[in-house]
């Protein structure tokens, strides 16, 4: 009997923790995301704009930076992130979203995200917005510029 409840147990724990796993990603989105990380490998451009998210301009992301309304999304690397990024800006890795969409399960569907990574060639924070749209967040900004022209415009970095 306690072999089975801690079976039990310990299947309550792995279901709750990948209640997001669960979902997965589509396979012609992994398609998509695939050809934008080998575009940014030979350095192309990243669309103008990725289904599930809405493209704001620096000025526009300025203006939500000092609303405070929306959380501010880095998905660049952790030693880029920790070298410099927009002031207040949280971590969200996108390769780890990637391969775990648990990685999503501490964000709020209800609340504003801006992600962002290095700007116009890079394929993280494209990617990223795609995946949490199809993790059921509806708002979801992708400054397509990044951090390169955020710095360029003088503004906030830590």
């Amino acid at each position: 009997m306690k072999k089975f409840l801690l079976l039990l147990a310990g299947l309550m724990v792995f279901t709750s923790l990948n209640a997001f796993a669960d979902e997965g990603y589509p396979d012609a989105m992994m398609d998509k995301i695939m050809a934008m990380k080998a575009d940014a490998e030979v350095k192309k451009e990243m669309p103008a704009s990725v289904p599930g998210a809405t493209v704001v301009t620096t000025a526009e992301a300025l203006k939500m930076f000092k609303e405070k309304k929306v959380i501010f999304l880095d998905n660049r690397v952790k030693t880029q992130f920790d070298t410099e990024r927009i002031a207040g800006a949280k971590w969200l890795f996108c390769d780890a979203l990637l391969d775990n969409p648990a990685t999503a399960s501490g964000l709020d569907k209800e609340k504003e995200y801006l992600l962002y990574c290095n700007g116009t060639h890079c394929w993280r924070s494209p990617a990223a917005a795609m995946m949490l749209s199809h993790l059921g967040f509806k708002k979801l900004y992708w400054y397509r510029d990044g951090i390169p022209a955020w710095k360029k415009g003088g503004n906030p970095v830590e």
